[in-house]
This record gives structure tokens, sequence and C-alpha cells, in this order.
């Protein structure tokens, strides 16, 4: 199979993470008026499946290292198994809430909200169970992304229409509910790995199986989660499973591609992981929400009517952000 190396090869990896987890969202900002985040999301699971499983046939098996995806999947324990197909699923509630959060406050706010706060959580439980890299600078990193998070609220808070009391209140606890779910889902699957993918122990998961099994929880939650979702959703009305099917193929392809384009750079943080470690993997590839947050400044113009202090907010939002993720890498390097 193949794997990173090296920890710069692994830091590439990170990037394209990186720059995967924060533009998948756009898709869900482009499908047509009307078209329900529920059903959208229908098409994003089947995306992440897909392309989970076309990883594990292609890179799971090539090269001499390592067990074949196939191999891998049959000498699997059940615990292993189990601890991947739960990641999927505290993932699969935790970015349906981030969805949601999205409709009501926009990419620049829900992002920067949640994945700030599953960035920080997440490196901390990752590190415990696997300290790979300087505590000093990784959690020093850590506190700068924090601070980030803070000043991005201030900014949301100066946005016209946006300083009601309901109106902050519900999109930031769905956002913050989000978040603390985001940070969890990591430390299931990384717990199912193998340590050591050039000598697998046995009865763990290579990157790619765990990727599999991770987006196998995820999809079929969705009959359970997704299902729930449109019968008693947090934002606008009930949506029918009909209207689902009655989408045109390019409506489906919005969800799908999403889907595609965030399950590529799961698969590619799952085998960094192995050489930068979980911690500042997950790290890493948690700097989308710059990625995510350009979008909604430049591209969708979510802070066009913002006063001038509110941007420059978001100018010091983004240089924490940039400096956490600094020390982050640092830490391995």
């Amino acid at each position: 199979m193949f794997f990173a190396q090296s920890y710069a090869l692994a830091f590439v990896l990170c990037l394209i993470t990186m720059l995967c987890w924060g533009s998948w969202a756009n898709m869900q900002k482009a499908t047509p008026r009307g078209w329900a985040f529920q059903h959208f999301y229908w098409d994003y699971g089947l995306g992440v499946l897909i392309i989970s499983f076309l990883l594990a046939i292609t890179l799971g098996n090539c090269g001499d290292t390592g067990r074949s995806f196939f191999s891998d999947l049959w000498q699997a324990d059940t615990k292993p198994l189990l601890l991947a197909f739960v990641g999927g699923v505290v993932f699969n509630l935790a970015n349906i809430l981030l969805v949601a959060a999205i409709e009501m406050a926009g990419m620049a706010v829900a992002f920067p909200v949640a994945i700030g706060l599953a960035l920080v959580l997440g490196v901390v439980l990752n590190y415990i169970a696997s300290p790979v890299g300087q505590a000093s600078l990784l959690f020093t990193g850590v506190i700068c992304v924090g601070l980030a998070i803070v000043l991005d609220a201030r900014a949301y808070k100066m946005l016209p229409g946006q300083s009601t009391k309901s109106a902050f209140k519900k999109g930031w606890l769905v956002a913050l509910s989000s978040g603390v779910l985001m940070g969890a889902f990591y430390f299931f699957v990384a717990a199912s790995m193998v340590a050591d993918f050039t000598h697998p122990e046995v009865g763990k998961l290579t990157p790619y199986t765990a990727g599999f099994i991770f987006a196998l929880g995820l999809f079929l939650s969705n009959f359970v989660i997704n299902s729930w979702m449109m019968k008693r959703p947090i934002i606008g009305r009930a949506v029918r499973f009909s209207d689902y099917l009655n989408g045109g193929f390019l409506t489906h392809c919005y969800g799908l591609i999403g889907g595609l384009i965030w399950g590529l750079g799961t698969g590619l943080n799952f085998i960094a992981a192995g050489t930068a470690g979980p911690a500042i993997s997950y790290g890493l590839g948690q700097g989308a929400t710059l990625i995510a947050a350009l979008w909604g400044v430049v591209i969708w113009r979510e802070f066009k009517n913002a006063p001038k202090t509110a941007h420059r907010l978001l100018l010091a939002m983004f240089v924490f952000y940039l400096l956490g993720l600094s020390l982050i890498v640092l830490a391995k390097a």
C-alpha cells in the first residue's frame, strides 16, 4: 500500500486535506435555491463512500509494503472495525450540524467556530492517545487557534441582521455542538489504525480500511440521522424524500462532488497520520477553517456589509490561525 514515508510528504498530504476540507461546502452553497441541505447530504454521504472505496482498491493495493485492502479487511478484529464505524457515525452527526450552521450563519462564521473548536478538542484527545510532537509548540498553536475563534465570534456579532440574541444563540449553539462532536470523531478512527504502516499489527486496520469503514458508518447512519433531520429540521420546514428523488441530475452532482472532495482529503489525512502523528495530522487538516473563511469572505461576500471593525477582526483571526498552524507544523519538524 502507499503511505507517507517522510514528514515532508505527510505535510503535503495534510495541505491537500486542508484544501479539500475547506472547499467541499462550496458545493452546498452553489446548489439551486430550494434544494434542502438534507437532500444535498444524501449525495454527499454517497460521494464520501465512493471515494474511500476507490482509494482503498487503488492506493491501498499498490506496492509491497503493508497489507492490501482486502487482506486487511479480512484479518481485522471486531473492535477496530467498530471504532472506525463509530467514528463515521459521530462525524456524520457533527457534519450535519455543521451544514445546518452554514445555512444559518454562513461559511465565514460556521467553519471557524465549529472546526476551530474541533481542532482544539481533536488535538488534545489525539495527543493524549498518541503523544507525537513537541507538546509546548503544539498546544501553543492550539491556544492561538482558540483566540482566532474568539475574534471570529466578535466579527460575527457585528454583521447586519445578526445582532439579535435569538439569531446569535441558535447559529452558535449549533456550530458549537458540531465542534464538540467533530473534535471526537478522529480519536475513534486513529484508535482503529495500525501504528506502523510498514509492519502493521495483526487485527488493526490500515488507513485505507479504516477510511472505508468510517465512510460506511457515515453513509449508513444517514438513514437514521438525516431521515430524522428531514422530519425535524433545525432550520426551515420539514422536507420529503420524494423531493430528493425528483431532483435533477446536475442538482445531485453538487452533493456527490462535495462528498468526493471531502472524502479525498480525509483519506489522505488518514495516510499522513502514520508519519506525522494523529494530533498533528488532524490539526493541520483543520486549517481548512482558513480556506473556508476565505471562500466565505472573498467569493461569497458574506461580510460585504459589515463595518470596518469586523474586517479588522477577521484579519486578526486569519493571523492567529496561521500562527497556530505554523506552530503545529513545527511541533514535529
